[in-house]
This record gives C-alpha cells, sequence and structure tokens, in this order.
C-alpha cells in the first residue's frame, strides 16, 4: 500500500511539472509580438522584456508572475520577452527558464536593431532592460514602464486595468 503511494505521489509530481514546463521557446519578430498582443480581445497582456544578465530583471519576474497569479478568474497573460543574444537561443535560455521554474510563457525575440523594434514596442522606449508593456487593445488602454516594477506596483496597473469604462 505504502508503495503505490509513494508510486502516486511520483507520478503525479512529474505530471504536475509538465504541466508547468513550457516545451517550445518561440522565437518572434517584433511586428509578430505586437500582432498578437494588439488583437482585440478581453485580455490584458502584460510584455516583459528581459534578459538572462539582467539582475533586476531576474529579480522582477517572480513578482510579476505573482501579480498575475493572483489576478486570478481575470484574463490576465504574462509574456516573458528574452532580448538575449542569438548564440543564447533556445539551448542556453531554455537551461535558464527551466533552472529557475518561471511559470509564464517565455518567448524570443529574434530582433537585433533597437532602433528598430524598441519605438515599436513603445515610442519611449530607450532600449533599457527591465521593461514592461501592459495593454488592453479592446478598452484602448495601455501602459509601458522602462524600470523594475514590484508585485504591489503590478498588481496597483492591473487593477485600473479592470476599473469600468
Amino acid at each position: 500500500m505504502r508503495i503505490r503511494f509513494i508510486l502516486l505521489g511520483t507520478i503525479l509530481f512529474f505530471h504536475l511539472f509538465q504541466v508547468h514546463a513550457q516545451t517550445t521557446l518561440p522565437s518572434v519578430r517584433v511586428d509578430e509580438l505586437m500582432k498578437r498582443v494588439k488583437q482585440s480581445s478581453d485580455t490584458v497582456f502584460v510584455v516583459n522584456f528581459w534578459a538572462t544578465f539582467c539582475k533586476p530583471c531576474i529579480e522582477e519576474i517572480p513578482d510579476l508572475e505573482a501579480a498575475v497569479r493572483e489576478s486570478e478568474g481575470k484574463p490576465v497573460k504574462l509574456l516573458l520577452v528574452s532580448v538575449d543574444q542569438k548564440s543564447f537561443y533556445p539551448t542556453k535560455l531554455r537551461q535558464f527558464i527551466q533552472e529557475r521554474k518561471f511559470e509564464s510563457e517565455v518567448i524570443w525575440l529574434n530582433e537585433t536593431n533597437a532602433d528598430y523594434f524598441c519605438p515599436a514596442v513603445d515610442p519611449a522606449w530607450s532600449g533599457a532592460i527591465p521593461a514592461t508593456l501592459v495593454i488592453a487593445p479592446k478598452k484602448g488602454a495601455r501602459e509601458f514602464f522602462e524600470a523594475p516594477l514590484t508585485k504591489q506596483d503590478m498588481a496597483c496597473v492591473l487593477a485600473k486595468f479592470f476599473l469600468p469604462n
């Protein structure tokens, strides 16, 4: 009987881990990314630009994930957009994501010209990271932050996005 519980627990653990583990790591261009987040839907997209070498980026991701998780029941999607160099994609980046157990969808921005992709995301973006775009296309609302955000910061931003019009 005890062996059955251990076996069942092991199977359950691996099943739950697989549900949260991202199996693919898409490579996208900025126009594809912006098209996705600008689609007219009820979803509020939190698009966070980060890199593996950026300590403030890595420190803020758990807070962003927690704030989005606490918005359960509301249509919020966190996209973690890596701006790491091409040599990190996909192997080193995937390993980094798995080691830190990121829960959110991660994509790699396949762009090298910041003078092109930064203003495509937001005209005010200087290129510094972390940077976060929060966008609700159906409401016509958007906010851009070029600084680390805390869990409380993100919770306040999301609360504004879900206020009645």
